[in-house]
């Protein structure tokens, strides 16, 4: 059937991929966080009594947090452009 309605077809396609990109940027965000998390929980055990003493037999450094120099532009989701439209 949705042969006879392409505009139906690219619709539904159109609308997967939406959904697909908003799932990966929603698991990219979410790898991230554990990643700050898991840099913080390290610095932590590095830096803490009495663990900082095998932290420094081990060479065991602090690590620096995940910065990024402008905020906004990682929360802005990333253009998608088809030929030559323009992304929407």
């Amino acid at each position: 059937m949705s042969e006879n309605y392409p505009q139906l077809k690219a619709d539904t396609g159109f609308r997967d991929l939406q959904a697909q990109l908003e799932g990966t940027e929603n698991r990219i965000t979410v790898a991230r966080q554990r990643y700050i998390r898991s840099v913080q929980d390290y610095n932590v055990i590095v830096r803490s009594f009495p663990t900082n003493f095998t932290a420094m037999v081990f060479g065991m450094q602090v690590k620096p947090n995940f910065l990024v120099d402008d905020e906004k532009a990682i929360a802005r989701p990333p253009a998608v452009e088809f030929g030559n439209e323009p992304a929407r």
